[in-house]
């Protein structure tokens, strides 16, 4: 294993010469206990001779079909350029052997080392192996890198987290999120799809389909049992032992995508050679980034690699460690591309930024000098929230959902929330960073929460969530050892926001908003909550930055390629969501309907069958509340038409979570297995 500091010198060909490419459709990667792993791969053709480094993606959502655009988008760019590519089914999905597997279990990473090592050894690898992903294998991507395979040169992740519990689709803030929800409906659809018995075989298919299927757990019960940072967290949360990682990483984010803090915290916690990358993307590689602007990533994935698996210098390390994409306007639906410029930091954290304090007044005003202390009543409204768009915009759909799952225009809840403008501004500035909202309260409940988010509202009005924060206010101190809050007594809080890269143009002005309720992106606490705010005493601090010359200076992305992949749309609907509103009965029900339609693998002759809803309901004056899924995935080929109909109910009570799961397997119209899962599980400070 070479140095942190010094790229892997490897025997080969550059990057210049365009190769013609070999793809295998599947080879069998044993394990040591005698399953295999089932992976897609790309050869330059002549790779025996020549041989050239790898570059492995591991997740479950199944190689030959589910992934195959995004992956055809991505890696014969890359064999064509001399890199062996592997993309690999976690054990027990896609074709892979073995049982379903929870998130980010031990045995994947176990698995994973044998995967590099196997792929290390090949004639056609140097032995110099790189990873790359996002979401799952982007989380895998920095799991695999702590355990330190030797082979392991460097890894590229987008949109993953350091901990899984503080960002990751489960719990923010100590609340649950509803994403928890949805996510753990869709495992379970992914969870029990059928084999490709074109790869594994048609003797035996519908019974090793069964075998898998009566393996799957109903993970979503497990995560709610988990609702402290406790060991199952910490487990694979690479923020316990920045240290452990000894390779180069590239950390990518978006800021409409929810993982972008850590990009931030990797950056400063690793010690190993990094760099950060945030547009104003969602849950996508940059190339096909969405909001745009999107920039040529392919060719700055290549920079990367040739420095850290090739030993070219591409100059990449002399580059800024940070990069962002300052933005002139929040992303907003029906805004293709999101004005803003890019801006660079040498270093992160960097101390060319300034923290500006406004203080939050009586007057409901951010003001810079501290006022007299006064008290502010909050009374609940368990609706606010409307506007809150989805934790994670498409990131469990299509780029066209960004329209009904981005933030909306923040007046609606701003006017049932409590509320502090600055006056208009007489210059422009911005910040990049975290702010931080300090609050001096108390409330009447010993388990209460808090939603901050800090807006722009624009002279015309309008007013556009910048970024936000919710916490558990049992959580004040840390989400391992919650404490109840005592009704009545003062406490002095401070709440996170996310980080965000933001230009307040002349004129608009800074808004925080404060609410106890974010429904449905968070669900509710056991009881409605009235909180008191100590005004004159509670601030937002704000990260200003100073604006760079060098910025102008910076090497340009290359423009966007996309390349092409024989997949066509057969059918579709666009998305929706639906509010509708019982006025005399003060009730709000939500439904959310996203990824209706049919694709045709072009390839393989295959159709893609999908299809998600959401229903939600609540009462204004009640935290009781429901949020039910139903998530449809599966495959149509020939005779060959497995389908997988997942679904979950969970309702709110104020000491339990009732949650239900569904599971029904079908091959073609005959319903083929059936499972039910039924859990009441007490709320514990959450």
């Amino acid at each position: 294993m070479t140095a942190a500091g010094a790229p892997v010198i490897a025997l080969g060909q550059s990057s210049d010469r365009i190769r013609s490419v070999r793809e295998f459709e599947n080879v069998w990667i044993p394990m040591y206990d005698g399953v295999r792993l089932a992976a897609r791969i790309w050869l330059p053709e002549d790779a025996e001779q020549w041989p050239v480094p790898a570059i492995l993606n591991y997740c479950p959502y199944f190689a030959r079909l589910f992934t195959r655009p995004n992956d055809d988008a991505r890696f014969p760019y890359y064999a064509r350029r001399g890199y062996a590519c592997v993309r690999v089914d976690i054990r027990g999905s896609g074709d892979s052997d073995g049982r379903p597997l929870d998130e980010y279990v031990k045995q994947e990473q176990d698995d994973a080392l044998e995967i590099i090592a196997w792929i290390a050894r090949q004639p056609w690898c140097t032995g110099a192996v790189g990873m790359e992903g996002i979401s799952w294998s982007g989380f895998n991507c920095l799991q695999v890198a702590a355990r330190q395979p030797p082979a392991l040169a460097a890894i590229i992740t987008h949109c993953s987290t350091d901990d899984r519990y503080t960002d990751d689709a489960h719990y923010k803030g100590g609340c649950v999120i509803h994403d928890m929800l949805n996510w753990g409906t869709v495992f379970l659809a992914f969870q029990g799809q059928a084999p490709d018995p074109d790869i594994t075989g048609r003797s035996g298919w519908r019974e090793r389909w069964l075998e898998r299927l009566g393996a799957v757990e109903f993970n979503l019960g497990n995560w709610l049992t988990h609702p402290h940072r406790d060991a199952f967290w910490r487990h694979a949360s690479v923020n316990e032992n920045y240290g452990a990682i000894k390779c180069p990483v590239y950390a990518i984010g978006g800021w409409v995508d929810a993982y972008r803090n850590s990009v931030f915290r990797l950056l400063a916690g690793l010690s190993v050679p990094r760099k950060g990358l945030i547009g104003p993307w969602t849950h996508i590689y940059p190339h096909q980034g969405d909001p745009g602007p999107a920039i040529g990533y392919l060719d700055a994935a290549l920079r990367w690699s040739e420095h850290w698996l090739k030993g070219v210098d591409t100059g990449i390390m002399t580059e800024p460690v940070l990069r962002v994409w300052m933005q002139d306007t929040p992303a907003v639906a029906g805004l293709p591309q999101v004005p803003g410029r890019w801006v660079a930091e040498s270093s992160w954290p960097t101390p060319r930024l300034q923290e500006q304090v406004l203080f939050l007044t009586g007057s409901r005003q951010l003001e810079l000098n501290a006022p007299v202390e006064s008290q502010l009543e909050l009374a609940p409204i368990q609706t606010v929230g409307v506007a809150s768009g989805n934790w994670c915009p498409s990131g469990a759909g299509a780029a066209d959902d960004l329209a009904i799952e981005l933030s909306g225009d923040q007046r609606l809840d701003d006017a049932r929330s409590l509320c502090f403008d600055s006056a208009p501004l007489e210059q422009p500035f911005e910040i990049l960073g975290a702010p931080i909202v300090a609050l001096d309260l108390s409330v009447d409940k010993p388990v209460a929460y808090v939603a901050v988010r800090l807006n722009i509202v624009a002279s015309t009005g309008e007013s556009r969530r910048v970024t936000y924060g919710v916490l558990n206010l049992c959580h004040r101190n840390g989400s391992e050892r919650p404490v109840a809050m005592q009704p009545g007594h003062r406490y002095l809080v401070k709440v996170p926001l996310d980080h965000a890269a933001q230009r307040f143009p002349r004129g608009s002005r800074l808004r925080v908003a404060l609410s106890t309720a974010y429904w449905p992106l968070v669900l509710p606490s056991p009881e409605p909550v009235r909180l008191t705010l100590f005004a004159g005493v509670s601030s937002v601090t704000v990260p200003i930055r100073t604006p760079r010359d060098d910025d102008a200076a910076l090497r340009p992305f290359s423009a966007p390629y996309v390349p092409p992949v024989a997949v066509a749309a057969v059918s579709g609907q666009p998305g929706s969501r639906q509010v509708e509103w019982d006025v005399g009965g003060k009730r709000q029900v939500i439904h959310h309907n996203v990824g209706n339609g049919v694709a045709l693998l072009q390839a393989i002759d295959t159709r893609l069958v999908g299809d998600s809803k959401m229903r939600c309901e609540i009462h204004e004056n009640s935290t009781d509340a429901e949020i039910g899924y139903q998530f449809v995935a599966g495959w149509e080929r020939g005779d060959l038409r497995p389908r997988i109909v997942a679904t979950s109910l969970t309702t709110t009570t104020r000491t339990h979570f009732e949650v239900r799961g569904n599971i029904d397997a079908f091959d073609g119209e005959d319903r083929i297995f059936t499972r039910t899962w039924s859990q009441s599980i007490a709320r514990d400070l959450v």
